[in-house]
């Protein structure tokens, strides 16, 4: 920080060096990653980049979130006035263990327990009610599974 408090203008290639250093050797293109869409994701964006977004025709400076083309997102607060949820599978032997677990993740700040039965469970659901819909007189008659 300067003497008059305001921290020093950084560069690109300030950052760059940075990078590199704390890479240990490993090369900067290890941290491009690619969505499931096959977008590379960049560990960094500047400027130039939303300028060559403009450029391809895509006035981003002009959008607002909320409002088609939504170019930049689907709801006009995004999710600043919901935070993230944090969610964990679990199932355990017992209702009273499985509750207790539940519980105390709640108590913890977890937002919405994710509760899926037993694999053993939801087949014997789904061949009882399969057998039951293949039956004479039944409104379904679905093949058993």
């Amino acid at each position: 920080m300067a003497e008059d408090g305001a921290f020093p203008e950084e560069t690109l290639e300030d950052w760059l060096a940075l990078a590199e250093q704390e890479l240990r050797g490993k090369p900067l293109d290890s941290l491009v990653w690619t969505t499931p869409e096959g977008i590379l994701v960049k560990p960094l964006y500047t400027a130039a980049d939303l300028e060559a977004i403009e450029t391809a025709g895509f006035p981003l400076r002009d959008q607002m979130p909320g409002f088609p083309p939504y170019l930049r997102g689907p709801r006009a607060t995004m999710y600043a006035n919901r935070p993230w949820t944090i969610r964990q599978y679990s199932g355990f032997s017992t209702a009273e263990e499985s509750n207790r677990f539940y519980r105390e993740n709640l108590k913890a700040g977890q937002m919405g327990p994710s509760i899926s039965p037993p694999i053993a469970a939801t087949t014997a659901t789904i061949r009882a009610s399969s057998a039951m819909s293949a039956k004479p007189g039944s409104r379904s008659t679905r093949s058993k599974i």
